[in-house]
């Protein structure tokens, strides 16, 4: 007789993957109302399936998801423009759990530049350098 078990684990975790990957993706997680965070760079990643950093400020250190990576390059944020030490001022919609450090940016100011990296999205903050 065929053992099934590692079929059904395999259908199982299938069926898992995409609802914990949407999880963290899209807006439903975040807040309606737009806001800004201002930080320190502690990381970044210019990598699939969106651009991400790390920003640390007195709340403590933030993830923070940025677009996918094609976009990212659209609006001229690629690898070279920031690197872990610089100040960062973003815009967008932090995570709906108050508990969570978590923050979806539309744009982001490093260097002195802003850079727009949902540019269809309705604003209603103005980027701060």
């Amino acid at each position: 007789m065929l053992d099934l078990r590692p079929l059904k684990l395999l259908a199982a975790a299938a069926l898992l993957f995409p609802a914990a990957a949407l999880a963290h993706h899209g807006w439903n997680w975040t807040e309606e109302k737009e806001s800004r965070l201002a930080g320190t760079i502690v990381s970044i990643d210019y990598g699939n399936p969106h651009a991400s950093l790390k920003l640390r400020n007195a709340q403590g250190v933030w993830d923070v998801d940025l677009a996918p990576p094609s976009a990212s390059a659209r609006a001229g944020f690629v690898e070279g423009v920031a690197k872990p030490g610089d100040r960062a001022t973003l815009t967008g919609h932090r995570s709906r759990d108050p508990d969570q450090l978590a923050f979806k940016a539309e744009t982001i100011t490093v260097g002195g530049k802003t850079y727009d990296v949902y540019p269809r999205r309705p604003k209603t903050l103005k980027p701060q350098g």
